[in-house]
């Protein structure tokens, strides 16, 4: 581990980035940031992505940049060159969980049954992506996962917008939520940044003042 010991504790909420154009990586990133929103994964989805963290990395100082959407050992290896601070994948398997656990960052390995938790914690990994959160369960089958598994941490991600997001925040085991609610398509197309720093700032808001472990009220 680097000084950021944990993913989970960067922020409630991580908004999860795919850019087309890579010249909108620093512009975005900054209105983020401004918007309270310092910890950003940019996934791995386009060509644009390794320039992108790159570029936010090294224009950004306020940003803690990752990378999403890593699915091989190559990925891992590039996306750490690129400057990335952070991993996050949406599967596992060894060979991947071995290059990230050797990449000398935090990282959260995805799940989405019991099986995988199982085997991760198995191999001493116990903070984890759950992906896709809503068509995997959502929070009901994440609260479910509390009791048997009081040592697994989650992040979940796939379908949470800005009404789900404290509902999953509430629940123990839930050290934050990654989303793109607050990067919607016509913002991002339309150049407005100060759109997306206004909806940064709402989602921001989530989290710390919310019950956590509430016994279902929020679910």
């Amino acid at each position: 581990m680097t000084a950021m010991e944990s993913v989970l504790d960067l922020a409630p909420v991580i908004p999860v980035v795919v850019l087309e154009d890579g010249d909108d990586a620093v512009p975005l990133a900054r209105a983020l940031v401004a918007g309270g929103l310092s910890a950003i994964e940019v996934t791995l989805r386009t060509p644009a992505a390794l320039g992108a963290i790159r570029h936010i990395a090294a224009e950004v100082p306020r940003a803690t940049v990752g990378a999403g959407t890593l699915l091989t050992p190559g990925h891992v290896g590039a996306a750490v060159a690129a400057g990335a601070r952070f991993l996050v994948s949406p599967g596992w398997t060894d060979r991947l969980l071995t290059a990230m656990r050797d990449s000398g960052v935090p990282y959260l390995p995805g799940v989405s049954t019991t099986s995988e938790v199982v085997a991760l914690l198995e191999r001493g990994v116990t903070q984890m992506k759950f992906f896709p959160a809503e068509a995997a369960g959502g929070t009901a089958y994440l609260r479910s996962l509390a009791s048997p598994f009081p040592g697994a941490r989650f992040c979940p991600t796939g379908g949470i917008d800005a009404e789900r997001a404290p509902r999953y925040l509430a629940l123990p085991n839930v050290g934050c939520v990654g989303g793109s609610w607050m990067l919607p398509q016509d913002a991002l197309r339309a150049k407005d940044w100060g759109r997306v720093e206004r909806l940064a700032r709402q989602a921001a808001g989530f989290g710390p003042r919310l019950p956590r472990g509430d016994g279902g009220l929020l679910a």
